[in-house]
């Protein structure tokens, strides 16, 4: 059903989120508890309809979802221009699910063994498996997408799910290819990572009925957020702890991804430093991490890196600016200070 014609769904009683205000996750999506439980419910119902014998397989993905970040997006940016319904927790359905498709298949091309503090599919079933089910997982999200009476939602799940895939597919053609430029990686973040958040608060203010002008704010302000949080990822995968964490790290060394951290270094350190870089990473070894991350610390790898996402966040709430004051707004903003938070910490690990 489209939004004019869906039932709205209750909202907690809102939690104002001011920017110097300590707060952490579950305190900022307190407010959305409703929508996030019924996202959370309708996706483990998909479980019900693949085959029998996948059930297994599509259960152990769907249900071990982190902080619901992009379904909070969506709800978020609905509440920000309009009200939630019934049509923001399918969508919100749709687009997690091609973002578990696409961890999915980044654990079978990473070798990943752990993922939200548990084995990856790929561990416990093997990389065919995962690889199909990964297909599976994209083939029902586009269904799922189709079944809305406008094919403007699909339209749009599919592009950012082709863009997605292909900001894969230039970001493993550029492994250990010590000639990109910053404007490389940041166009295969703005693809792989950005598209999918941009994506949640288009639609968000989409099926709320929200003006040109607040949707392609929105759409703005998630690619922005997006972008900041894969560099954070990025960050998180050199310097941050597994236990943590809770998945495999030190991934992109061993796959030979150029991450920011270490194009700071490729950019600013002498010539001899660069050569020593790149050998490290040709062979990887994992004797060779506390060298790296002395490379790292040398060249403020990290600083710089951490710098870059501030300014990302920057933008990101600048682009807020037009919205009407609300809950849901204040929300979307203390979203931006909670990766600033996230960001900080880094520095302890």
């Amino acid at each position: 059903m489209l939004a004019a014609e869906s039932k709205v769904l209750p909202l907690a009683q809102p939690v104002a989120v001011l920017p110097d205000t300590p707060c952490d996750w579950k305190h900022l999506v307190q407010p959305l508890e409703p929508f996030l439980q019924a996202v959370a419910q309708r996706l483990a119902d998909q479980v019900q309809t693949f085959d029998a014998d996948l059930a297994c397989y599509a259960e152990y993905a769907l249900t071990n979802q982190g902080k619901q970040l992009r379904p909070a997006l969506v709800g978020l940016s609905a509440g920000a221009t309009g009200q939630i319904n019934d049509d923001h927790v399918t969508v919100a359905v749709i687009i997690e699910m091609v973002h578990l498709a696409t961890l999915v298949h980044d654990d079978v091309m990473d070798e990943a063994t752990k993922r939200r503090g548990r084995p990856t599919l790929a561990a416990n079933w093997g990389n065919e498996i995962s690889v199909l089910l990964g297909d599976c997982l994209f083939a029902h999200a586009l269904e799922l997408a189709a079944s809305f009476p406008t094919p403007d939602i699909c339209r749009a799940v599919a592009s950012a799910t082709n863009t997605v895939c292909s900001g894969e597919i230039l970001q493993t053609q550029q492994r250990c290819n010590f000639q990109i430029a910053r404007s490389d990686y940041f166009k295969v973040l703005a693809m792989k990572t950005g598209e999918l958040f941009a994506l949640s608060c288009d639609m968000g203010a989409y099926l709320s009925h929200a003006s040109e002008a607040h949707r392609t704010a929105l759409r703005k302000f998630g690619l922005a957020l997006g972008t900041a949080y894969q560099v954070y990822d990025d960050c998180l995968d050199l310097f941050g702890r597994e236990e943590t964490a809770g998945k495999s790290l030190g991934t992109d060394l061993a796959k030979g991804k150029l991450t920011l951290p270490l194009l700071v270094v490729l950019e600013s350190a002498p010539s001899a430093v660069q050569e020593k870089l790149k050998a490290f990473i040709r062979e990887w070894r994992p004797l060779y991490f506390p060298q790296v991350l002395s490379m790292l610390k040398r060249f403020s790898a990290l600083g710089v890196s951490q710098e870059v996402i501030r300014g990302c966040l920057r933008d990101a709430r600048l682009l807020l600016a037009c919205l009407p004051e609300s809950p849901s707004r204040t929300a979307l903003l203390g979203l931006s200070e909670f990766l600033g938070r996230q960001t900080e910490s880094l520095g302890d690990a």
